[in-house]
């Protein structure tokens, strides 16, 4: 009896280790899933707050863009009532001359008129019965009726030159203080976009400065080409005249379009052309490596191509087409900014194609090309982090604002 107790306490001490462990273990599981669902929380919170993060830096980035395209909008307009000032105070100055000239002639008619009507005062009014008597002959009577006759109507064409002549200058004044008072209105035009300008430009600043390093130089980038094609839209305006004339005489040659009448010649990527009538720019080894937009989101308005060995190799015309320009763009200093050595071509399709960054040009501005003729060589000039061709593609008139996707032209 006393063995079976001892041998029962025994089995009682081990159940309430076992019960007791169980409920330790137990504890502890519940324990680490406690922590554990905890650190997913923080996880979830932090992966949440870093989702902000991102956004709040798109959305930076979105606000830094859409207050540049603000600005530029501004001073495109203030530019606009800038030239309309121009213009109208030109107008002003050439009708104050006008008015001055007419004033002058309207003073000596009137003075001639004054003294005819002296003269006639002085020596009484002439009437066709004093002719008719002092006449000693039908002859001198007919001759004396024609003499009256004709200073009666120089009297009355005097009067109404007058009257035209004082009419006009009243009108010329009208006019002259319509666009006085336009001046007015788009002075005053001016001066708010100036303010709204003002503005905008401070609030970009301010984002601007939270932009990451990277969204920093991205956006200093576009607008660094943005300032650049301020300029180049002004040449395209200048050379309309002749990129027609090009367009006709092209037009008037057998085979000719937005392609090429010839062979391409060797070297040159391929014969194969899109639908638009394009060639690839260079050497088909080159790949495109940036799109239509940069990696942070922000447009990039072209495309990128680029590749080992392609510093040097030749960039081609995509089709034939009229050089718009070929020039660089420096700084002050005759450093590279911007595009540094780029062209830009006119097709007879009404497109345009722009190629910057060449380390060297072979066209001239004003000059006509061939499909697959070498417009430059591929480099690293300008506003560039490595050798590469920088591509666009515009619709007429050629612009910036006329960009394209260049992939939709491309073969």
């Amino acid at each position: 009896m006393e063995k079976f107790l001892r041998i029962l306490g025994i089995v009682l001490i081990i159940m309430i280790v076992i019960t007791y462990n169980n409920i330790s273990i137990g504890a502890s599981i519940s324990d680490l899933q406690d922590q554990q669902s905890s650190v997913s929380d923080k996880i979830e919170e932090q992966e949440q707050k870093l989702e902000e993060i991102n956004t709040e830096k798109s959305e930076t980035l979105t606000s830094v863009e859409q207050l540049s395209s603000q600005i530029s909008s501004y001073e495109s307009e203030i530019e606009q009532l800038n030239e309309q000032i121009a213009s109208l105070e030109n107008q002003i100055k050439e009708a104050q001359e006008q008015i001055a000239k007419d004033e002058e002639q309207y003073k000596k008619d009137q003075e001639a008129l004054n003294e005819r009507l002296v003269t006639i005062y002085e020596n009484g009014e002439t009437s066709y019965l004093d002719v008719l008597l002092s006449s000693s002959s039908l002859t001198d009577f007919i001759s004396g009726y024609y003499i009256v006759s004709e200073l009666t109507a120089y009297d009355t064409e005097m009067l109404e030159k007058l009257e035209e002549e004082k009419q006009k200058i009243e009108n010329e004044k009208n006019q002259m203080e319509a666009n006085q008072e336009e001046v007015k209105t788009a002075k005053e035009a001016q001066q708010s976009k100036q303010e709204e300008l003002k503005v905008a430009k401070a609030e970009k600043e301010k984002y601007f400065s939270e932009l990451t390093e990277e969204e920093q130089k991205t956006q200093e980038t576009i607008e660094e080409l943005e300032e650049t094609n301020k300029d180049i839209d002004k040449q395209i305006e200048a050379a309309q005249a002749a990129i027609e004339a090009a367009k006709k005489a092209a037009a008037s040659k057998p085979n000719k379009g937005s392609g090429s009448s010839s062979s391409v010649p060797s070297g040159t990527p391929g014969s194969s052309q899109s639908s638009s009538g394009f060639i690839w720019p260079v050497n088909t080894q080159y790949r495109v490596t940036t799109g239509w937009y940069y990696s942070s989101g922000s447009l990039h308005g072209a495309v990128d191509f680029s590749g080992s060995g392609i510093s040097g190799s030749p960039a081609y015309a995509v089709a034939d087409g009229y050089v718009v320009t070929s020039t660089a763009v420096t700084d002050g200093h005759g450093n590279y900014t911007s595009y540094g050595n780029y062209v830009l071509i006119a097709h007879y399709n009404g497109l345009y194609t722009l190629y910057a960054h060449l380390s060297s040009r072979s066209v001239s501005t004003g000059q006509t090309v061939s499909q697959g003729q070498v417009i430059g060589a591929v480099g690293s000039t300008g506003n560039s982090s490595g050798p590469h061709l920088h591509f666009e593609v515009r619709t007429s008139p050629g612009k910036y604002a006329n960009r394209v996707n260049p992939l939709n032209y491309l073969p």
